[in-house]
């Protein structure tokens, strides 16, 4: 297979991912949600717990909720320009300190991907403006 032919079937898989993700379900993915809400506020205007408050983090720059203090890292990340789009979620979802070392955010991850489809397409429900945010810069 030529590297073209490569990147033509990846570019095609990515591009029927993304649906997937914003097709999970939103009851179900606020009963899942509710591992993170010892940590995870989502009401708008809700302060920040020992995590920033999620209620607009779809589409939102990565580390600039109001009233928190980020690691190092996840500031970086966001200064670069990085911002929380359904997928970039996902990664984050699947492996936190994998996509950002030194992440403060001690949760494992969810391992199964239809429960971060549900839990993305909850937090899509509290902004969904957010879904169509443009593709991070880095």
């Amino acid at each position: 297979m030529t590297g073209f032919a490569r990147g033509a079937l990846a570019a095609s898989l990515i591009a029927l991912a993304a649906p997937a993700l914003a097709d999970g379900d939103i009851a179900k993915g606020e009963k899942v949600f509710k591992k993170c809400l010892a940590c995870h506020s989502v009401e708008a205007g809700a302060k920040a717990k020992v995590g920033p408050n999620l209620h607009d983090v779809v589409g939102r720059q990565t580390g600039t909720a109001p009233d928190f203090k980020y690691s190092d890292p996840m500031a970086a990340l966001g200064a670069e320009g990085h911002i929380w789009t359904v997928e970039e979620l996902d990664k984050f979802l699947t492996d936190p300190k994998g996509m950002v070392p030194g992440t403060k955010m001690s949760f494992a991850g969810l391992k199964k991907p239809e429960e971060r489809a549900d839990v993305i397409a909850y937090l899509v429900s509290l902004n969904p403006a957010g879904a169509e945010a443009p593709a991070a810069t880095n």
